[in-house]
């Protein structure tokens, strides 16, 4: 069953002026549990696909459909709830709230959607336990590494179970033990409970474990 369509998707920027075409048409079907990794060249359009996936951005054209359902025209508050209740995201740039602690960083979302403490609390600790960062439960991000947010982001976006986690260059600030420590739990997760996994990713650790690669130049799907 496809968990996520996109019909002649396009995504038009303006720089100074001058129109600069970042997708051109992209026609693409997921299916619910795959595991997909896009790869390409710098500029070649990953981030700005996730983005749009991930409703974060809107396509200048094109449709977006999730589980059949068309989101391309939702409100900014109805986009939000959508995100919150089916996606998860890691970000380059880690993302986490400063004056929050890791703890308090995963419970987050759950909080949002009002899950008692209790099981935040003990679903956010076992995440932490998985990824081997249980001592940073009470630190805030600017007691950690770029390496330790990165792991506590991936417990963030992963701990809902959500049905489709976004991932932009997961890997990207992990040592190798630790990358393919992280990309073990979510394989788990992708064949237990059935996560839908789609990453932009340079690492050809993170190619070598796709069970399907997209490649993307200048805007278009090249591999499928």
């Amino acid at each position: 069953m496809e968990i996520i369509r996109t019909e002649n998707l396009k995504k038009v920027y303006q720089d100074n002026g001058v129109p600069v075409e970042a997708l051109k048409g992209i026609n693409l079907a997921i299916n619910r549990a795959e595991h997909v990794v896009i790869a390409g060249p710098s500029g070649s359009g990953k981030t700005t696909l996730l983005n749009l996936l991930g409703a974060l951005d809107k396509p200048t054209r094109g449709k977006i459909f999730f589980e059949e359902k068309d989101f391309s025209g939702k409100t900014k508050k109805e986009l939000s709830e959508f995100r919150l209740k089916n996606l998860g995201f890691i970000f380059q740039a880690y993302n986490l709230i400063p004056v929050l602690t890791a703890l308090e960083n995963i419970e987050f979302s759950m909080m949002l959607l009002g899950i008692p403490e209790k099981e935040r609390h003990e679903r956010s600790m076992k995440l932490l336990e998985e990824l081997e960062i249980e001592d940073l439960a009470d630190k805030r991000p600017g007691e950690m590494s770029g390496g330790q947010q990165q792991r506590v982001a991936v417990a963030r976006a992963i701990v809902n179970n959500p049905k489709l986690v976004l991932a932009d260059e997961p890997t990207a600030n992990l040592d190798s033990k630790t990358g393919g420590k992280l990309l073990d739990l979510m394989e788990r997760m992708n064949a237990d409970k059935k996560i839908t996994f789609i990453f932009s990713s340079h690492d050809q650790k993170v190619i070598e474990r796709a069970k399907r690669l997209l490649i993307l130049e200048d805007g278009q799907i090249v591999s499928h």
